[in-house]
């Protein structure tokens, strides 16, 4: 068996997000990129991520990996990938890997971005893209209430995951937010995260920006381990995963 490694980028906004849907594969990256290797190569073939992103998210750095039976150089498969594939799905590297790689097991640590527009009217250029807040957000106590969130916590309070039997203790390296032309992004950086965690972080950082929750009631939240505690769900459409560290 061959092994490639691969790095994609993704507009995430008209796909069900990135695992494979059997009534509606090709509605998903995953299903995409299946489809149009699996005519190369001749053969099915299954892709491997290093996580799901939901309905909706984009990725500026997706890593992923497939095995086939037959060898095609990576310059070929690329080629072939870029007549092939829709516009909103770019490969950025393609090449070799060892046997063992495997994209979602051998991940170190994810970083995730969030894009939020603070302007008056919606950038009509990033409104794809970015969480429309048009009010004024108070960044010191939300850079309070994410320093709450760092460090290795049980985020069941984070998360829409219905499996009890998964655990939900995450670790969170840093949260940094940072001004940008239209408003701000907040970056996470963990090990690894929960199903709607970074989205329902979002929300309840910014019920902390606009003075709806203080700073403090992250604590209680992470204590009571209930979604009910935590705020409500950011949009999709503002999320990005920026990069995957092995």
């Amino acid at each position: 068996m061959y092994n490639y490694k691969i790095s994609l980028a993704y507009d995430g906004s008209k796909y069900l997000g990135w695992q494979v849907q059997s009534n509606q594969p090709l509605k998903t990256i995953q299903g995409k990129l299946e489809n149009v290797l699996g005519k190369l190569f001749d053969e099915p073939i299954q892709v491997i991520a290093s996580g799901r992103t939901d309905a909706g998210v984009h990725a500026r750095m997706q890593v992923a990996n497939f095995h086939t039976t037959t060898y095609k150089n990576p310059e070929e498969i690329l080629h072939y990938l870029r007549q092939y594939l829709p516009q909103d799905i770019a490969i950025t590297s393609l090449k070799d890997a060892s046997e063992r790689f495997h994209a979602r097991y051998n991940c170190l640590t994810k970083r995730y971005g969030y894009y939020i527009d603070t302007n008056f009217f919606a950038d009509p250029f990033s409104v794809r893209f970015a969480y429309h807040v048009p009010e004024s957000l108070h960044l010191e106590k939300m850079e309070q209430a994410a320093s709450h969130l760092l460090g290795t916590h049980d985020f069941k309070s984070f998360t829409s995951m219905k499996n009890k039997k998964k655990s939900t203790i995450k670790h969170i390296h840093s949260i940094d937010i940072q001004p940008t032309s239209c408003g701000i992004v907040i970056y996470y950086h963990g090990n690894g995260f929960l199903q709607h965690q970074v989205r329902i972080m979002t929300g309840t950082l910014l019920e902390v920006g606009l003075g709806h929750m203080e700073p403090e009631a992250i604590l209680t939240i992470l204590e009571g381990k209930s979604r009910a505690l935590a705020g409500p769900t950011a949009p999709s459409h503002g999320l990005f995963l920026e990069e995957v560290l092995y």
